[in-house]
């Protein structure tokens, strides 16, 4: 009996398997998916009722156009191969795509979804075009017939502009990333606006537009980006992120530039409209101007002379009437005080008399000499006139006449 060892049985398996499946197609679901930092994907190809280990290694990897995602249905293009050291075989994926689906088209959707989600697309981030543009770039290919078109189209709109041109491969496998540097050149010079574009073509000529690489470019520049790519059907990422989306490159230069003609025609009317707004400030000017000049001569400094003047001579003859008027009423009252003085003084004369007249009467009535009584005398304490029921007994009092007093005692008090 032939023996064979563990390694020689596994070599075999190898050679056999090595040989019989070189290259096979096979369709399964995506499970337990590992990206390896050497850039080798490891993942598990399943159905319902088997699994298969599966590689694909890190040169072949670089090449796919979307992400491997977990449950993802594929279809794996590679060769059958066994790990000797463990005795387990796996397939080598050469290339993947997804199963009912374009890889360009996934990748494609999960991208946009990526970068929507970042926020690339928003559009409070769009910048702002200025209206009149003097310096832009555009970044593309010196020998496509894009080029030509837009600079055609500036040729015929705008003859003031100044255009730089940034050649780049517009397709390709280096195309992305020549695309990315001249967006990243071109943004440090100072220009008004950048357009990247090209013409038309199949989703794969236009796929360097989806790369993310010039979506970061166009997403980190702080000059406005106009993305003119292909035909107005095509769609490519770029679209989303810049700031304006022409539907051609000749589109793109009759969006970012203004007419000639039409600002020939503009010129001419905000001349009109100048020359008319100049004509009512004139006239408004010197409405404002007669206004004032008016309003001079009548706040003037002769003008206010001659108002004092007039005001003083009306004054005067106020004053003078007021004077007339006065001395004709005091005229008239002397000479009714003329006619009525002397009877008043008369009647003055007599009123008087017979009230001195009557004072003389009321004095000698109030005479104490005429007021004398027999029997009758003043009595006063302390030099004070009292009553006679004022003292009491023992009180030193004086009796007075018109021609004598005596002092006397209060002996005794009886009342009657």
């Amino acid at each position: 009996m032939h023996t064979l060892s563990v390694s020689a049985l596994n070599e075999q398996i190898k050679t056999l398997l090595e040989t019989s499946f070189s290259h096979v197609y096979v369709e399964g679901e995506i499970s337990r998916i590992t990206f390896h930092n050497s850039g080798h994907i490891y993942f598990t190809l399943k159905d319902n009722e088997s699994a298969l280990s599966a590689v694909m290694f890190r040169g072949n990897a670089s090449k796919l156009k979307f992400r491997l995602e977990e449950g993802m249905k594929v279809i794996v293009d590679g060769a059958i191969t066994l790990y000797k050291p463990r005795g387990s075989y796996q397939i080598n994926c050469f290339s993947i795509q997804p199963s009912g689906q374009g890889a360009l088209a996934l990748a494609y959707e999960q991208l946009k979804e990526k970068l929507s989600t970042k926020g690339y697309f928003a559009q409070e981030r769009k910048k702002a075009f200025p209206k009149f543009v003097k310096k832009i770039a555009l970044i593309t290919s010196a020998t496509g017939a894009a080029l030509q078109d837009m600079l055609r189209v500036a040729e015929h709109r705008y003859r003031l502009l100044d255009v730089d041109v940034y050649d780049v491969l517009v397709q390709g496998e280096s195309a992305a990333a020549q695309i990315a540097r001249a967006i990243q050149l071109a943004d440090t010079k100072s220009y008004d606006a950048l357009v990247v574009g090209r013409g038309g073509g199949s989703i794969e000529d236009l796929w360097a537009f989806n790369e993310e690489i010039v979506a970061d470019a166009i997403f980190g520049a702080q000059t406005p980006i106009i993305s003119a790519v292909g035909h107005e059907i095509d769609w490519v990422i770029s679209d989303f992120v810049a700031d304006m989306r022409a539907p051609t490159p000749s589109a793109a230069m009759q969006m970012l530039l203004p007419d000639t003609n039409e600002l020939y025609l503009s010129l001419d009317a905000l001349s009109a409209q100048m020359s008319q707004l100049l004509s009512q400030k004139i006239d408004t000017k010197l409405q404002a101007l007669s206004h004032l000049k008016s309003s001079y001569q009548q706040h003037s400094i002769e003008k206010k002379i001659t108002q004092k003047k007039e005001e003083i001579t009306q004054f005067k003859e106020r004053f003078s009437q007021h004077i007339a008027y006065n001395i004709q009423s005091c005229t008239r009252e002397i000479e009714h005080v003329k006619v009525r003085y002397p009877s008043a003084i008369d009647n003055l004369l007599n009123i008087n008399r017979n009230q001195v007249l009557h004072l003389m009467k009321m004095l000698e009535s109030n005479n104490p000499k005429n007021k004398t009584k027999k029997g009758f005398a003043q009595i006063s304490k302390d030099s004070k006139v009292i009553d006679l029921e004022s003292l009491e007994p023992d009180d030193i009092f004086d009796v007075m006449s018109d021609s004598l007093k005596i002092s006397a005692k209060v002996l005794d008090k009886k009342s009657f």
